[in-house]
């Protein structure tokens, strides 16, 4: 399945039924009145976030959304059927943007929530609404109101607690396998990584999602490489965790691109908590290891550890350390698995 994270869409609800001018004509029955029933309303276009879905690729292939027309009302003072709603299923995490691509008309982030997005037109008034003692005959209706007609945008912005940033080769990718079921593309190239992936990871009988975005390098916010769009994906993560490349010659500089971007993207991302990381450090000895940590620590003024995605050298204790980031509304119980018993 492809990934998508941002699409248009036209929606347009139904236009309600108009009313019904008819007059009682039946054998025997004098001076019947008035009995045109009402219009049916027009369907509604809706947006509802369901579970299973972290892509908006089936956007790409129906971008027209049109909901069904109420029908006229008849004689005998019967109402038109409504139309029918369309529910747009997206995935949790979606923004529903206006035509301006800024203003934001919902943001929906839990199952099942769900949000109006144009409301169908009413059904007509019939001739019998017009039935007075001076107006015993009337013979008017009401058209029916004309559906809403908007354009709209989809973003998409996974739900992770904890978002991956590094330059590319930083070994995110790397991390991401070796910590979860997540098997995504690994070489020795820059930017394998082409679109977002998500892991669960677990850690001390709690589990939490992880997602991996491309990588970003100097002048990302200006739109190099694959540039800043993927942002995004790591807005709502509790932290995030930063790897630095420890066999690179410009470790601090490394750190410093990243930070600089953040910082140009905008938003409180910059300000978000993060734990940096001196990573591939298999492939150094202690004076090369002890020498980049020594320079990552003054560029960062912080807490550096180290780790090894391929060895799995520090890796759990990164996760606890991430774990203690992580609002504890977050994080999941692992459910314990019962052993089955034999059977011959």
């Amino acid at each position: 399945m492809k990934f998508l994270d941002l699409c248009k869409v036209y929606i347009r609800s139904g236009a309600g039924g108009g009313g019904c001018v008819s007059f009682r004509r039946e054998k025997y029955i004098e001076y019947g009145g008035p009995d045109g029933g009402d219009g049916g309303t027009g369907g509604t276009v809706w947006a509802e976030a369901v579970d299973g879905l972290n892509t908006l690729i089936d956007f790409r292939y129906q971008q027209h959304f049109f909901a069904k027309n109420g029908q006229p009302g008849m004689g005998r003072q019967r109402t038109g059927k409504d139309g029918d709603d369309i529910v747009l299923r997206v995935p949790v995490g979606t923004e529903i943007l206006d035509e301006d691509e800024e203003t934001v008309v919902a943001d929906l982030t839990e199952v099942g929530q769900r949000v109006k997005l144009a409301r169908g037109g009413n059904g007509g008034f019939g001739n019998l609404h017009f039935k007075s003692a001076t107006n015993q005959a009337p013979r008017r209706a009401n058209p029916g109101q004309e559906g809403v007609e908007r354009t709209l945008w989809l973003r998409l912005k996974l739900i992770a607690d904890v978002g991956l940033l590094g330059l590319p080769n930083a070994g995110k990718s790397t991390f991401l396998a070796a910590t979860s079921n997540a098997r995504p593309k690994i070489a020795d190239y820059p930017f394998t990584t082409l679109h977002p992936n998500l892991g669960v990871v677990g850690v001390d009988n709690v589990e939490f999602v992880v997602a991996d975005i491309p990588g970003l390098i100097e002048g990302a916010s200006e739109g190099r490489g694959l540039g800043d769009l993927f942002l995004g994906h790591v807005e709502r993560c509790a932290v995030l965790l930063h790897l630095v490349d420890g066999t690179s010659d410009t470790v601090a500089e490394d750190y410093q691109t990243i930070i600089t971007e953040l910082e140009a993207y905008g938003g409180d991302l910059a300000d978000k908590p993060r734990v940096t990381v001196l990573n591939k450090i298999d492939a150094l000895d202690d004076d090369e290891r002890n020498e980049a940590k020594a320079a990552l620590q003054k560029a960062c003024g912080g807490t550096v550890m180290l780790m090894s995605g391929v060895a799995r050298d520090g890796v759990t204790e990164v996760l606890r350390a991430l774990r203690k980031q992580i609002d504890d509304d977050r994080l999941r119980k692992k459910e314990p698995q019962e052993e089955e018993s034999w059977r011959p």
